[in-house]
């Protein structure tokens, strides 16, 4: 059902449950299957360094800018962005985020150019958002924003009825590599 809509998404649970298999899976099922699926784990970059990732820049916007570089939203354009552990975004950050988010238009760092994007997002976390907001750590607004449809994804020790499907999944896999 997600998959149908065109609805941003809010993938719940703890690290190693899959919440990135999930959303390629809700991509693969949606009518933006054949555009890109971009994923970026916002955890791994500097505050700087994300935002010229997911937004892009110019040549010469900062030191080391040698080139022009477009941003993940623009590489997705028609298809999927995975923000991946949405939680640790600054606060500068989700306000950068959540104007493109309201308007569909960015600008490239050192730019004043506005470029329109259509993306799905779907997002994902292992934090708790709602004790994130109460502590200053994570904007209300952007939260209702991302959290259109929410999925929480147990971990394998709630769903233990998966293990055999998944031990079957991985032999057949296995034996293919030998």
């Amino acid at each position: 059902k997600a998959a149908a809509s065109n609805s941003n998404i809010l993938i719940l649970g703890e690290s190693g449950t899959g919440k990135e298999v999930v959303a390629k899976y809700i991509h693969q099922l949606s009518d933006r299957k054949d555009d890109n699926f971009i994923a970026v784990n916002c955890q791994v970059f500097s505050e700087g360094v994300l935002e010229s990732e997911l937004f892009g820049h110019e040549k010469g916007a900062f030191t080391g800018a040698i080139e022009k570089r477009i941003g993940r939203f623009e590489e997705a354009n028609n298809g999927t962005l995975f923000l991946d552990e949405i939680g640790e975004l600054s606060l500068n950050t989700q306000v950068k985020l959540l104007r493109v988010l309201e308007s569909r238009i960015l600008e490239r760092i050192g730019s004043n150019k506005s470029i329109s994007v259509d993306i799905r997002l779907i997002s994902a976390t292992n934090k708790t958002l709602a004790e994130e907001i109460k502590n200053g750590k994570f904007r209300e607004d952007l939260f209702y924003r991302i959290n259109t449809i929410a999925i929480e994804v147990p971990p394998l020790r709630e769903r233990k009825e998966d293990i055999p499907i998944l031990i079957e999944f991985f032999l057949k896999n296995a034996q293919k590599d030998i």
